[in-house]
């Protein structure tokens, strides 16, 4: 038995190796299937997107991973989409006219700096502090909640395949001190955004990056959340969202231990192209073919 990851990055954008470095991973853990997501590119100056005129080398060369380990691993081709109102998604004709097998679609933008700039939410704390101050004047119960009216937005008008790291935003929390998750107001949030997820049938991942990068003591979303994801029988997977080889299973066991103590018994996966329930444990999936 092995796992598989459907988050991966590579040197199409921030990840730190060629396509073919995670395959050759993916490989000797004997993974049955593997999925890059590199960050589509936005019209903005950051230096993590993929720059658009890379894009069709990045699907060329991952279709020619597909033919090269043909009958080793499955192989499939994703873009990590940020959701943008008006500007990106996942359903944009610059994301539609691309061969892809799958979306995740991501939320790393509230709204806008009074200058233009997107305000990222996942960066670095002092952009996120200021970004509170100049936008929602410090009111972070407002911030937070127009940050999960964006993922339920996306979900609604412009929906992907797969939400990733759902609460990332609890990076910025200052240990609680900032905002709590315990706070009502947080967890109506929440629920109002599970509700509206739960409706859709979009499968939510469960990103263990925040535990190996030591920005969170839990994956996203927090075990609080995948609870309730559980009681609403909202699909998940497991994902590494990885950046280097070495990451494309990084802390799996230990979170699919809490996952099956939860109650949850299959990731939902591409396998020979169809999305299906698959069986799990703390080794990995349930691989009819081995």
């Amino acid at each position: 038995m092995a796992f598989t990851n459907f988050h991966g990055h590579c040197a199409y954008c921030d990840g730190k190796e060629t396509p073919e470095a995670f395959i050759r991973e993916a490989v000797r853990q004997r993974m049955p299937v593997y999925g890059f997501s590199s960050h589509a590119p936005l019209p903005f100056d950051l230096p993590w997107p993929m720059r658009a005129e890379n894009t069709e080398k990045y699907i060329a060369a991952i279709e020619s991973l597909k033919h090269t380990y043909a009958g080793q691993i499955e192989i499939y081709t994703g873009l990590e989409v940020d959701y943008i109102p008006q500007i990106a998604g996942p359903g944009q004709p610059s994301i539609r006219q691309w061969p892809l097998d799958y979306t995740i679609g991501s939320v790393h933008f509230v709204d806008f700096f009074p200058e233009g700039r997107p305000w990222e939410i996942d960066g670095l704390h002092q952009v996120f502090l200021k970004g509170l101050e100049e936008i929602f004047q410090h009111d972070i119960e407002k911030a937070i909640r127009r940050y999960y009216a964006l993922l339920r937005q996306m979900v609604q008008e412009d929906p992907p395949d797969v939400i990733g790291h759902l609460d990332k935003i609890k990076i910025q929390s200052e240990e609680g001190q900032l905002f709590s998750e315990e706070a009502k107001w947080y967890r109506e949030a929440v629920e109002e955004t599970l509700e509206v997820i739960a409706q859709s049938g979009i499968i939510v991942e469960v990103n263990t990056r925040g535990i190996y990068k030591k920005k969170s003591a839990e994956p996203y979303p927090s075990y609080w959340i995948l609870e309730k994801i559980k009681a609403k029988n909202i699909p998940i997977m497991l994902n590494a969202d990885a950046h280097h080889p070495q990451e494309i299973t990084a802390c799996f066991e230990e979170v699919a231990a809490r996952l099956q103590a939860i109650g949850f018994e299959q990731f939902r996966l591409l396998r020979r192209g169809v999305w299906q329930d698959v069986a799990f444990n703390t080794q990995g999936i349930q691989d009819d073919e081995s």
